[in-house]
């Protein structure tokens, strides 16, 4: 499988990746290679990781705590100080294995440790794979708040091994899976048709390689968000508000991205319907496709008002308003589309019948 080739580095696959990581550390002589994880990839991943590196290096494993709410300026402060203690200089390499907690995270360390080491993203996870470790985007949340401090910076190169896929159960699976969905409906109706069938996890390579290419394309044509990058965010202004109000819950009930997503991308279809074209059969083979996958999250009255209280916060937002990603066919997409606020209700009541 070919590597693909962004603006300034390499995402590798399988063997390459090994092959090429290999290559990489022989050439750059790097002072101390720091390995960044959770208590999930220290457990599952890190060994058979370790094992295919080539050569004689100095590591150290910096462990953080697993889960979206660890994803904090305060795990960061904590990391910026074991690499401080163990001698991390501006020759240092941080290479972060794990899920987009972890990528995001680490990626945003490394950016601004001694104001920029070099780092290497190894997604473990599928969402990790297709979207989270894929385009540059490194960052934290603020409180939950999503994604809100952060800085656009790429890696070295991404190494994306599918064996890792093994790790996970199949909500972690599924979740994921709610990316390769959305890059069909912002970029291809053929890939949509295809991924929406699938019905087991196997033979998962084309599809991360495609993904990949999708959200290497728009990235490409747009590195730091100003234009045609934002149709990534199809979903995400309410999928965002969705995770971050269940994030806080005080019942325990909490959403994974890719589900929170999936209710965000039928919200959101609602909206293109209404606003932006969006064909009605093509709005309800949006909502049967995610409801058979995903199920129904469960929103009272004041769920709802409380999310929507959230959208001020999206980063897309500019002047008071509210930026949404929307499509207008599946396949294509269009972007800042500012909607009227009574559709907000209506796109709920829809969800919910």
């Amino acid at each position: 499988m070919d590597s693909i080739t962004t603006s300034s580095y390499a995402v590798h696959f399988n063997t390459m990746a090994y092959e090429s990581l290999n290559t990489h550390l022989k050439q750059m002589d790097y002072s101390i290679i720091f390995i960044l994880v959770d208590e999930n990839t220290h457990q599952h991943c890190l060994s058979s990781f370790m094992s295919q590196i080539q050569g004689d290096y100095s590591f150290e494993i910096i462990e953080i705590e697993a889960g979206e709410i660890h994803k904090t300026i305060e795990t960061c402060t904590q990391v910026w100080e074991v690499l401080s203690e163990l001698n991390a200089d501006r020759k240092s390499l941080l290479i972060n294995l794990g899920g987009g907690v972890v990528t995001d995270l680490g990626g945003f360390v490394a950016s601004a440790y001694k104001r920029g080491i070099h780092f290497i993203n190894v997604p473990t996870t599928l969402l990790a794979m297709v979207d989270a470790s894929i385009g540059g985007k490194t960052g934290v949340d603020l409180g939950v708040l999503k994604n809100q401090i952060g800085v656009i910076n790429q890696p070295e190169m991404v190494l994306i091994v599918s064996d890792f896929l093994k790790t996970l159960d199949g909500r972690q699976l599924n979740s994921g899976f709610a990316e390769v969905l959305k890059h069909g409906l912002i970029q291809s109706k053929r890939y949509w048709e295809r991924s929406k069938n699938l019905s087991a996890f196997n033979a998962m390579d084309d599809i991360i390689y495609e993904s990949v290419g999708i959200k290497n394309e728009v990235v490409l044509q747009d590195p730091t968000e100003q234009n045609i990058r934002k149709i990534l965010n199809f979903g995400h202004t309410l999928g965002h508000a969705i995770e971050s109000y269940f994030l806080e819950d005080k019942n325990g009930k909490q959403l994974l991205h890719g589900e929170a997503i999936a209710a965000g991308m039928i919200l959101e279809a609602f909206l293109s319907h209404k606003t932006s074209g969006l064909a009605k059969e093509a709005l309800e083979d949006i909502k049967v496709t995610f409801i058979n996958r995903y199920g129904k999250v469960s929103f009272s009255d004041r769920d709802i008002e409380s999310i929507l209280a959230l959208l001020k916060f999206d980063k897309k937002n500019s002047h008071g308003n509210i930026n949404f990603a929307l499509i207008k066919n599946i396949g294509q997409a269009v972007i800042d589309v500012q909607v009227p606020q009574d559709l907000y209700a209506q796109a709920f009541a829809y969800y919910k019948e």
